[in-house]
């Protein structure tokens, strides 16, 4: 699919359409096919391009006996109503939409000021289906202890802020932390209905840092709840490069990337990598597939050395003959 739009809207080294002054007048960005597991969007500045790649999917699916879902394909504007349809799209569970702003706020393009901003934030269904999460597992635990419910709502909170951590998540992290608040002082309450409002929030809630942080205390520690505030939000990222999987092979490349969490023959090599940055410590080029790398040691062996992270770097092998040179 990617090729075949590739093939029909052809682009310059810079990304931009070929031939598109001639045919719209300005320069635009070539349509760009955005995809993950059976779920694309088509991007582009201009709408008959976006048709054109409509029918072609439609066509390229029908010759292998597949076909657009009616409810889930549309045709939106990011920043304007199209068709009576409101600005943005929802992918992967995120609301995908631009806000008109003051030139103080505005996005910019090779210096210029767009004029809006993109803002790219949970949407409300996937904050919707997170709630229910936890409450199902509010109602399903409600016989345990404290440290149980918090033990199985823990994982459920990081796995879904680690996915939403990219973006404007701060209102929709802060929302789902109520929420969840709410349903926690039910569950409490629920367990305790002869005794008074002030005696429970002194058994589940309240650590020295965070007056309301639902707790779970023994002589030994104090196990907390984790917020969804504690989680980071608009952490940078790099796209993963067209046609790269973590199944091809490529060490160096994902080695680089996500360190020994890629599952390699040496995780330390990996590790190392992805500190490096990809790149040879002695003359800071960067490796390239075919080199042969090698672990060299600041402090020998011989001199007491360990093999640790911290006592060794990668370099290319001639450079690795040059040291010892």
């Amino acid at each position: 699919m990617e090729k075949l739009i590739s093939e029909h809207y052809p682009s310059n080294t810079d990304g931009r359409l070929k031939h598109s002054r001639r045919d719209y007048g300005k320069r635009i960005q070539a349509p760009r096919l955005i995809k993950y597991a059976d779920d694309f969007v088509i991007l582009c500045e201009e709408l008959g391009p976006i048709e054109h790649c409509k029918s072609l999917v439609e066509n390229w699916l029908r010759e292998i006996g597949l076909e657009l879902h009616p409810s889930k394909t549309r045709i939106v504007h990011t920043l304007q109503e199209h068709n009576d349809q409101k600005p943005g799209f929802n992918f992967l569970g995120f609301e995908i939409r631009q806000f008109k702003v003051g030139k103080h706020q505005s996005g910019s393009f090779n210096g210029k000021k767009l004029g809006f901003k993109t803002i790219i934030q949970p949407s409300k269904e996937s904050i919707d289906r997170h709630y229910q999460t936890l409450k199902a597992t509010c109602i399903k635990h409600r016989a345990l202890s404290a440290g149980a419910l918090i033990s199985n709502i823990n994982p459920i909170i990081r796995g879904w802020c680690n996915y939403q951590s990219p973006w404007h998540a701060s209102k929709s992290f802060s929302k789902a932390k109520d929420l969840l608040w709410k349903r926690l002082w039910r569950w409490a309450k629920r367990r305790h209905p002869k005794k008074k409002l002030p005696w429970i929030k002194k058994k589940y809630f309240g650590t020295k840092q965070r007056r309301w942080a639902f707790v779970y205390r023994t002589k030994e520690a104090e196990y907390r709840l984790l917020y969804h505030s504690d989680f980071p939000k608009s952490i940078k990222w790099i796209q993963v490069k067209g046609g790269k999987s973590p199944f091809d092979g490529d060490e160096l490349y994902w080695s680089r990337r996500i360190g020994d969490k890629y599952k390699t023959y040496d995780p330390q090599k990996a590790r190392l990598l992805k500190r490096q940055k990809g790149q040879c410590e002695h003359c800071g080029l960067s490796f390239n597939p075919d080199d042969i790398i090698e672990k060299h040691h600041l402090k020998s062996k011989v001199k007491g050395g360990s093999n640790a992270d911290k006592n060794l770097i990668l370099v290319h092998l001639y450079c690795h003959d040059q040291i010892h040179a």
